[in-house]
């Protein structure tokens, strides 16, 4: 397992969105922006079940993020990693509404459709890059 380092860590607690590349059954990667947090060791991303990013990290593990510092642009990380856990339930509820008033200060997260379930991908990093 590779650590993220204090910036690298600063970048994925402030509000940056970042880019997560699965694998798309077929093989073809399939990318998505979106809200991210990290629990000072893993990176955590939350999605709706169903999704496509969510059937692909369930029949493959493997991902791909990238992320810039919007303060720094020149500043990027990318890693690598596999999905370690999933975690549904009210705790994928309630870190949803976290990341919403992260992201846009609106609490709790206003779901488009009511019947939404959440499931957090906990990310372990395999190989880490920084630019």
């Amino acid at each position: 397992m590779k650590k993220l380092n204090d910036k690298a860590l600063a970048v994925f607690k402030d509000k940056n969105f970042v880019t997560l590349a699965t694998i798309g059954p077929n093989g073809a990667p399939q990318v998505s922006t979106l809200w991210v947090d990290t629990d000072g060791k893993n990176v955590l991303v939350n999605t709706a079940i169903g999704r496509v990013k969510d059937r692909n990290m369930k029949r493959d593990p493997r991902i791909g993020i990238a992320i810039f510092d919007a303060k720094n642009p020149y500043y990027r990380v990318h890693l690598d990693g596999k999905v370690i856990k999933t975690i549904t339930g009210k705790e994928a509820e309630d870190h949803i509404s976290y990341l919403s008033n992260k992201y846009t200060g609106v609490t709790p997260y206003k779901k488009s459709n009511p019947a939404e379930k959440r499931i957090i991908y906990v990310i372990q990093p395999t190989h880490i890059r920084e630019q």
